[in-house]
């Protein structure tokens, strides 16, 4: 991985990575946990029929998987899903989410979405919580607030924003925020800066500030919950838990 592309061989992912791949031809990314045997444990938008097939979040689960039987496992009315690692990634590539990376190399990564400074959790703390969602669902999905990457940032770390009107956890939320508030905030300048170079080198430097200042590792309207309590504090529904500890292996 470098500063350029986080892609990644399947050989190098270990259970418990954050990965995610690119839909709509880099239009926007999805992301999950690997939880080993070639599983992975996604959140996804529940379908309903007021939401249309274009939906970005409206992942296509293949009905039966020719090679995983349990393939597409989800508890009822819930996103949070089992794929396998071939119907996760949909023929796109494998691209593996870097936890506590320098504000350097945050601050060069062009894209929102690919890095936190924030730590990663151990991997069984990351698989538990996951596998635990996965029987307990993940609340609703909101695009700016509660997305795939909130999900898997949430299992690498166990932070939850507090702020719930604000900005969720996600890079991809940011970026999108962030990329016209840079602009809004720097059309003043236009009268100051003869150069429309000028006005480009503020203009991202803005932008990349305000992905930073989002960053789940550096906000300080986050706090550590415990996955048990995850659905009490945000008044989520607890579905029945069923064992499903036989579906990873």
């Amino acid at each position: 991985m470098g500063l350029l592309t986080n892609r990644v061989e399947r050989s190098e992912i270990r259970a418990g990575d954050h990965i995610y791949t690119y839909r709509a031809v880099f239009a926007y990314s999805h992301h999950g946990i690997f939880v080993g045997g070639s599983k992975v444990v996604h959140f996804t938008r529940v379908e309903t029929p007021n939401h249309s097939d274009d939906d970005e979040e409206m992942i296509a689960l293949p009905s039966s998987c020719p090679i995983f039987p349990d393939c597409g496992f989800r508890q009822p009315k819930s996103g949070v899903v089992l794929s396998c690692l071939d119907c996760f990634l949909q023929n796109g590539s494998l691209y593996s989410f870097e936890y506590g990376v320098t504000p350097s190399v945050f601050l060069a990564k062009v894209r929102g979405g690919t890095c936190t400074t924030a730590p990663s959790d151990p991997p069984e703390a990351v698989i538990h919580r996951a596998m635990y969602l996965l029987q307990n669902g993940f609340g609703n999905y909101d695009v700016f607030q509660n997305n795939c990457e909130d999900f898997t940032l949430y299992c690498k770390t166990g932070l939850l924003t507090v702020d719930s009107l604000g900005v969720g956890r996600s890079g991809q939320a940011s970026s999108v925020i962030g990329a016209p508030l840079a602009a809004l905030l720097s059309s003043p300048l236009k009268l100051l800066m003869p150069s429309p170079v000028g006005v480009a080198t503020v203009t991202a430097g803005m932008y990349c500030m305000s992905r930073y200042a989002t960053d789940i590792g550096v906000r300080t309207d986050v706090i550590k919950v415990a996955v048990e309590d995850l659905a009490v504090n945000l008044g989520w529904p607890v579905s029945n838990e069923v064992e499903i500890e036989e579906i990873t292996r």
